[in-house]
């Protein structure tokens, strides 16, 4: 489902400069947000990440250019609770003054945990939590920030395990993502005439750093150099682009999204 008209392309183009965008990358110190945050402090976008762990933004200060760390704001907190939610926004918005795009890319990199009659509740527990419940909750926060200007975006980044990769010892790997996607779905239905312009990102691949490729894999600064342009062009909602391989960067985030 594509939804583009000349008017939104041209309020786009009106619109802020990136200089003057703030993006709130959750995940972003992840091996898919990193590539994100990267890129789009190379658009020269500001950026700000959310992580409970201190460590990894440092990593993440020292992985992105260092003529860009300037406009990277890093934050410690938890996006997995309403409360940790609504701390962290406080914090940020104290930060930034505001934000005017989110990219979520909330999850972790794998799981093969063992077939599901091996597995406790507890289990299946952290799963949802961690792809679904976190995914919700941070919505609920911070899509209010962004929901009713058009010059404003709000990016899902979600993998295709769902419904693409079953293999033994991933059931509730599938589980969680399936419900993340089927969330995805929602927001689309529950909220068609949004201002704000409302897209998924679906990757059906592995995606990994440079030294941790494999064939098929999409380069994570690959990706992030399309997600950032999907974000900075704002001329679609309510759209999935689906990548099942390196190729369908350039094809289905790029050429689509002109």
């Amino acid at each position: 489902m594509l939804r583009t008209s000349p008017s939104s392309v041209s309020a786009a183009a009106a619109g802020m400069a990136n200089s003057d965008r703030v993006v709130l990358a959750l995940g972003g110190a992840g091996t898919v947000g990193s590539g994100v945050v990267k890129a789009l402090l190379d658009k020269g976008f500001k950026v700000a990440v959310i992580s409970r762990d201190s460590s990894r933004l440092e990593k993440l200060r020292a992985f992105v250019s260092p003529n860009t760390k300037d406009n990277l704001t890093t934050i410690v907190g938890n996006v997995g609770s309403e409360e940790g939610a609504e701390q962290a926004k406080q914090a940020l918005l104290k930060a930034v003054g505001k934000v005017t795009d989110v990219v979520s890319s909330l999850g972790f990199s794998w799981w093969q945990g063992g077939p599901p009659h091996t597995q406790t509740l507890k289990d299946l527990h952290w799963v949802i939590e961690t792809l679904l419940f976190s995914t919700f909750v941070s919505w609920k926060a911070f899509f209010p920030l962004v929901r009713d200007d058009s010059n404003c975006t709000y990016t899902f980044i979600t993998g295709g395990a769902g419904e693409k990769l079953l293999m033994p010892g991933t059931g509730f790997l599938t589980v969680g993502a399936a419900s993340t996607l089927a969330f995805c779905q929602v927001l689309r239905d529950e909220y068609p005439e949004v201002a704000c312009k409302l897209n998924q990102v679906k990757i059906n691949t592995g995606v990994a750093t440079p030294e941790r490729m494999a064939p098929g894999y999409l380069n994570h600064l690959d990706l992030g150099e399309g997600v950032a342009t999907l974000v900075e062009r704002r001329n679609t909602s309510h759209s999935v682009f689906t990548l099942n391989c390196p190729a369908d960067l350039k094809t289905i985030l790029l050429e689509r999204n002109l």
